[in-house]
């Protein structure tokens, strides 16, 4: 059994990204990530790899692309304001077909906002967040251990469909020490080819390959981005994950696009729906109501893209209550009311509630708990 070592959120972000095979981190300053950053200065050239501060999230998110194209598996990390100003770098990144690894530590905006705990980004990234027709793949840990996991998994992924891909924690996530297992250190050797890659390919013996993102013919652009969204279709269909806790204590269950373990939702009275701190703030919120002879559940999106709706709208065909629990003013809850959609023919949709909060403030138990009491008339 793996030993488990004490780390901050960010850090196991950083160790996860370097055994995983990251070859290359750009970054810049910006709390509350700077963690990331300052781990990786300290690891990366140790290990032989490569590691530049550059003069701005711009040029951060430009050398990654860069990096990655020449084949490299190559990653930045910001907070929000740093995000938004790397959106043009990921749109160019998503259409010229370039794998990457963005890991974003949200903070309270808009603007400059404040520098503490936020999930108000959650449209930037599930929406795509630069211009023109793409996704990024969106991964939400709610634990120091999930923020290690998917960072790991978050390489293969880019590597597996072409896509950046999108660690999306929170400055309460990032900031937090957990215990956490570390995975395996990656063989550099063993990791997959990119024979799409560009570099060395005279002495390779390979045609010369442009990578770009650019197409000045309509019909070619049409053609290229239906392609890329075949793959999104893909990774709808193998890659779509969430976790549910059922009432009266049953074991949390990981599923799919099959919708497994949803059987015992019928029991819940009412179902949360919360991702990182939020999600972490609803299972005391569940105690408290079980406490009461309240039955809540929770459903907790694990891919914030693809957003798991179809399991969702299979509970919300209950008719039961839904409430979204967020660290925003209403973004998750608009996916929430898109799964009502799913619910099985003949089904009575589910009222749909929401707390919110915004600029950095974290709801709590009790105030979760006070509005389950409300909608449920106890």
């Amino acid at each position: 059994m793996s030993e488990k070592v004490l780390m901050k959120g960010n850090e196991a972000l950083g160790e996860a990204a370097i055994r995983a095979g990251c070859g290359a981190y750009f970054g810049y300053p910006i709390t509350p990530q700077n963690e990331i950053t300052a781990y990786m200065a300290a690891q990366m050239l140790d290990r032989g790899r490569v590691f530049i501060q550059a003069e701005s999230e711009v040029a951060a998110i430009n050398m990654v692309f860069g990096a990655s194209s020449a084949g490299a598996r190559a990653m930045t990390s910001s907070s929000s304001p740093g995000i938004s100003l790397k959106q043009e770098g990921m749109s160019y990144a998503a259409g010229a077909d370039i794998p990457l690894v963005l890991v974003n530590v949200v903070r309270g905006g808009p603007g400059l906002g404040s520098i503490a705990p936020s999930q108000a980004d959650y449209f930037q990234s599930t929406r795509g967040g630069g211009h023109g027709d793409y996704y990024c793949l969106v991964l939400a840990p709610k634990s120091v251990q999930e923020c290690a996991d998917f960072t790991y998994e978050a390489f293969d992924l880019a590597d597996k469909y072409r896509v950046p891909v999108i660690v999306q924690a929170d400055g309460m996530i990032g900031q937090m020490m957990e215990a956490v297992t570390l995975p395996p250190e990656r063989d550099l050797a063993s990791l997959p080819g990119r024979e799409w890659a560009v570099g060395n390919m005279a002495s390779q013996g390979r045609e010369s390959r442009h990578i770009t993102s650019i197409h000045l013919v309509p019909e070619e652009l049409e053609a290229v981005t239906r392609e890329r969204y075949r793959r999104y279709d893909e990774i709808k269909a193998n890659e779509t994950r969430y976790e549910y806790a059922g009432p009266a204590g049953a074991p949390p269950v990981f599923g799919g696009v099959k919708c497994e373990g949803l059987d015992q939702a019928a029991a819940a009275d009412i179902t949360l729906v919360a991702y990182g701190t939020s999600a972490r703030v609803c299972l005391g919120a569940r105690q408290l109501a079980e406490k009461a002879g309240i039955a809540a559940g929770l459903f907790r999106p694990v891919t914030l893209w693809p957003f798991p709706y179809a399991a969702l709208g299979k509970i919300a065909g209950s008719g039961k209550p839904l409430l979204t629990v967020e660290m925003s003013l209403g973004q998750l809850v608009e996916d929430v009311k898109l799964s009502l959609l799913e619910t099985p023919e003949g089904s009575r949709r589910a009222p749909v509630h929401l707390v919110g909060h915004s600029g950095g403030v974290i709801p709590t138990e009790e105030e979760v708990f006070a509005e389950i009491k409300k909608i449920l008339g106890k």
